[in-house]
């Protein structure tokens, strides 16, 4: 199973994608991360659905204080890319 994700609030320059690489590790989640120009967090990630879910809702609820998620704009893709790791762009 393969995501898109966009993630809008208090996302940039709080360890938003440091955070989420750690927790993809724990949750064997590969993909990628990266700021977006507009300010949001754009993300895939690929794995199982069970820890999909759990990375997801884990990053929606924020992994640290600093981290505040207000929105975010989620789309299944269609097959997997075949990613080896997660990286923070």
């Amino acid at each position: 199973m393969r995501i898109h994700v966009v993630f809008h609030g208090r996302v940039q320059g709080v360890g938003f994608r440091y955070s989420a690489k750690q927790k993809a590790l724990e949750l064997d989640v590969h993909g990628w991360v990266k700021n977006k120009e507009d300010g949001t967090v754009e993300l895939e990630a690929e794995g199982n659905e069970a820890h999909l879910r759990k990375f997801i809702g884990a990053l929606k609820n924020g992994l640290n204080p600093f981290i505040k998620v207000t929105h975010i704009d989620q789309k299944l893709l269609d097959n997997e890319a075949g990613y080896s790791t997660f990286s923070v762009k």
